[in-house]
C-alpha cells in the first residue's frame, strides 16, 4: 500500500538533499573551501563534512527506530567532532558521494515501510521522544539551514550559488 501523501513527500524531500551538498561546493578552490569569511564559524568545508556525519549519525538513529522498541538515541559533541576528526583534511567528493549515497539508500528503505512505523520512537537524550517521522523531517529542515549559512559565506567570497532544497 502507498504511503500518504505527506510522508512520500517528505521521504521525497529527504532523498532530494543526496546532491545539494556536491552542487553547493562545486568551483570552489581547496582555500575558499577552508576558508572562515565569518569569523568564528565553520568553514564551507567543515559544513559539508558535518552535514555527511550529521546524516550518518541520523540514518543510524532512523534505522534503530525502525528495528528496535524505543532505543536510545544519544547526541553527540558536533564541534568537538569538527576539531577532533580533522574535517579540513577530508576528500570532500567522497565525502559527497557517500552523503549522496547514504541519502538515497535511506529514502529507498523507507519506502519500503508501511504506514505504521513511521509512528515508531526513539528516545533522544535531549530531544526526548522523536518519531521516524519526525526526524525525516528535522533532516530535510537541517539540510536546509546549513545550506543558507553555506550560501552567505559563498556570497562573502564573491562566488554566489543558487542552490536550495526542496
Amino acid at each position: 500500500m502507498p504511503l500518504p501523501t505527506p510522508l512520500a513527500d517528505a521521504i521525497d524531500r529527504f532523498e532530494a538533499g543526496a546532491t545539494v551538498p556536491a552542487a553547493a561546493i562545486a568551483g570552489l578552490t581547496s582555500a575558499e573551501l577552508n576558508s572562515v569569511p565569518v569569523p568564528g564559524t565553520w568553514s564551507i568545508q567543515q559544513i559539508i563534512v558535518h552535514l555527511w556525519e550529521s546524516d550518518l549519525a541520523a540514518v543510524h538513529r532512523m534505522r534503530r527506530v525502525i528495528a528496535e522498541d524505543l532505543p536510545l538515541l544519544i547526541s553527540y559533541d558536533e564541534s568537538a567532532a569538527a576539531t577532533a576528526l580533522f574535517y579540513e583534511h577530508e576528500d570532500l567528493a567522497r565525502v559527497c558521494r557517500l552523503f549522496e549515497d547514504q541519502r538515497r539508500l535511506m529514502a529507498a528503505l523507507l519506502r519500503r515501510l508501511p504506514e505504521s512505523a513511521f509512528a515508531r520512537v526513539g528516545i533522544h537524550n535531549t530531544r526526548g521522544k522523536i518519531s521516524l517521522a519526525e526526524f525525516v523531517e528535522l533532516y530535510v529542515e537541517h539540510l536546509r539551514g546549513h545550506l543558507k549559512h553555506l550560501v552567505r559565506k559563498r556570497e562573502l567570497l564573491a562566488k554566489p550559488v543558487k542552490i536550495s532544497v526542496p
